[in-house]
């Protein structure tokens, strides 16, 4: 029998069979379940679900229990120990509750009216610790996929009413669950209205991850830097949400999103402020002064030895010579050819099973680079600064920060063939003028012009805890100050305390 043409429903404004026969449009998939409690078919109550969604013990246990005939759906929906129970007779709302893991209860296989009960499967990994931002102290929980369990992290750090949460859903296919998430009185509200409506503005089949999302809303999609920060760290969530950040949250992904930033905040670990102000400062400039290693070592190497011997004292310059007398290749290629062969390491690693690629990226890494020196294909003192720069990109707290550091030598290195001390300058000199007009959700992303008191409370240094009086000026946050007083310190003891 030939199937009518679907017309449209001039009352509903959707097609008939959408507004009819959304049981039939559901029933092409054999996981989806639809049956009768009652031998008799005139008797009450049809269920509907799809079974690799629901949780059985739910529905065995706190709905088929309670299903007497003589109620309604509405009296039913006040006696289900259930939390989220909807009334509703509209077949979208029906068919979208249903791929969430509810299930559609009606009295009769014909009615319209539907009870969608909330029986969902959440079934995640337990809370753990950050996978990507390990610390030796501090505090150890991170973010899982579970959006639910990420909310309830965070208000656990922060109790207090003025948190706030707007839901959405992004995805024309997967419907994904977007939280955004910020202190009110703190957050400035324009950067929330941004935030909102860039992603109200995406339009993605398929949002897969939080990075999806970031990379869909930066002011420069084009740009090697990160405008976000992505992080699994609890802690750095909630000491943004104070300083007035706006979070993303997306179901599925365990790294949320933290805009906006500025540059100096991929240096900063949650860990710096564990330890005393002093130590903490000491690390962070270690970290800065490894990304220009990171990003230096390789092109200086190459344009030293292309054009620029005199620059190198004689008792080094032997030592140099001595290394390359083997290697049959320039120094670009050189140095091209070691970059290359690290950075496969790195992916190979990262591919392969969790003991294995550990083993491979000690072992292999020191097999290799060993071979390669002893076969004459390059020379020592470049493996050495090749390793001590990528040892020195790891420095940066945020992951897509180290993996920009990396990519940013390759151009370099290539200008550094062409021109120089010159080519790194230029790299450089371009590098620099890209970050000062590089914004995040436009604010300033260098965060060094116009120069702000605030930058040296807790951003390219940190001061100790009763120095840092207010909140960072380029979130232009509505509550200025972040402490409300200063504790009286006693008069050290000396020598003729009494």
């Amino acid at each position: 029998m030939t199937p009518k043409a679907e017309q449209p429903d001039k009352e509903a404004g959707t097609p008939k069979s959408e507004d009819q026969n959304w049981l039939q449009r559901l029933s092409k998939s054999n996981d989806f379940v639809h049956k009768h409690t009652s031998i008799k078919e005139e008797k009450p109550f049809w269920l509907s679900y799809y079974r690799t969604l629901i949780s059985s013990d739910i529905l065995h246990q706190d709905v088929l229990p309670f299903l007497q005939e003589n109620l309604s759906l509405q009296e039913l929906k006040s006696i289900i120990p259930v939390q989220e129970i909807i009334f509703t007779k509209d077949p979208k709302e029906i068919i979208q509750n249903l791929m969430r893991g509810f299930l559609a209860l009606q009295r009769h296989e014909q009615d319209k009216e539907c009870l969608l009960i909330n029986i969902a499967n959440s079934k995640f990994r337990d809370v753990s610790v950050a996978m990507m931002e390990s610390s030796a102290i501090g505090p150890q929980v991170g973010f899982i996929e579970e959006l639910d369990t990420n909310l309830n992290l965070i208000r656990k750090r922060l109790p207090v009413p003025e948190l706030l949460v707007i839901e959405m859903k992004v995805g024309e296919l997967s419907k994904t669950n977007v939280a955004v998430i910020y202190m009110d009185g703190i957050a400035d509200p324009e950067n929330v209205n941004t935030v909102v409506q860039r992603i109200n503005d995406v339009q993605y089949d398929h949002i897969q991850d939080s990075a999806y999302l970031s990379s869909m809303i930066e002011d420069n999609t084009n740009s090697l830097f990160p405008q976000s920060i992505s992080t699994e760290r609890v802690d750095r969530v909630a000491a943004g949400l104070t300083e007035g950040k706006i979070i993303i949250a997306v179901d599925g992904s365990p790294n949320l999103v933290l805009v906006p930033v500025t540059l100096v905040e991929s240096f900063i670990a949650m860990e710096d402020y564990s330890y005393s102000w002093i130590i903490g400062n000491f690390f962070r400039l270690i970290r800065f002064g490894a990304m220009f290693i990171s990003g230096l070592a390789s092109p200086l190497y190459v344009a030293i030895m292309t054009y620029h011997y005199e620059l190198i004292p004689a008792p080094l310059l032997e030592t140099l010579v001595g290394s390359r007398v083997n290697v049959p290749f320039p120094p670009f290629l050189e140095a091209l050819m070691l970059e290359i062969m690290i950075e496969m390491v790195k992916e190979a690693g990262i591919r392969l099973p969790f003991k294995i690629g550990q083993s491979l990226g000690v072992v292999g890494g020191i097999v290799i680079g060993q071979a390669v020196v002893e076969a004459g294909l390059t020379s020592n003192v470049l493996l050495i600064l090749v390793g001590l720069g990528t040892l020195a990109s790891y420095t940066a707290p945020v992951y897509k920060f180290s993996n920009t550091v990396r990519f940013f030598k390759f151009p370099v290195i290539i200008l550094s063939q062409w021109f120089g001390l010159l080519g790194v300058f230029l790299g450089f000199q371009f590098t620099a003028i890209h970050l000062i007009r590089l914004t995040s959700l436009g604010r300033p992303y260098l965060s060094m012009y116009p120069i702000r008191s605030t930058s040296f409370q807790d951003l390219w240094f940190r001061l100790p805890f009763s120095k840092q009086k207010e909140n960072p000026t380029t979130l232009r946050p509505q509550k200025k100050r972040k402490s409300t007083g200063n504790r009286e310190n006693p008069e050290p003891a000396n020598d003729f305390y009494e």
